[in-house]
């Protein structure tokens, strides 16, 4: 009998560690809700690199996550909403851009603020936004000496 309890309670604490992984797997996947958060939006002509989860930085510290990307049929730009700490209020003049950890690093997003006193509201779009550069294209430019004066003259 006192075999039986040892083997439910040992079962139970399985249990009960199993549960406490799988709720801080869950939020560290940005599953559920999080109050702390407000989002705001941006369009961007290419997004290469950044995928949902990827971070968004303001001063190289994450202060939040993108949230949705998907095309837009309109525009061909790529629509973002990008979920931000409330503890971050973003002026309405700031900038939004796809930058690279170096040339073995991943891309994240890169969050500029501008100086403007009126803060940007739960919703709202940053219009000022880059998307990615290609790195390739930059290295066959340079690989093959185009410039853009048509003269040819440096």
């Amino acid at each position: 009998m006192a075999q039986d309890r040892l083997e439910v309670l040992a079962g139970a604490v399985v249990l009960a560690v199993g549960l406490g992984f799988a709720v801080f797997a869950g939020r560290d996947a940005g599953l559920g809700t999080d109050a702390g958060v407000y989002p705001l939006t941006a369009s961007f002509r290419s997004v290469d690199g950044i995928s949902v989860g990827s971070d968004v930085r303001l001063a190289g510290v994450a202060v939040g996550k993108i949230s949705t990307l998907k095309l837009n049929p309109e525009t061909y730009f790529a629509d973002a909403v990008i979920e931000i700490d409330t503890s971050v209020q973003v002026p309405d003049d700031s900038a939004i851009l796809i930058s690279s950890e170096g040339l073995l690093g991943g891309n994240y997003v890169e969050l500029v603020p501008g100086g403007s006193l009126t803060m940007l509201e739960p919703g709202q779009e940053i219009e000022d936004t880059q998307g990615s550069v290609s790195l390739v294209s930059l290295l066959m430019k340079f690989v093959s000496g185009s410039n853009s004066d048509p003269s040819g003259t440096p």
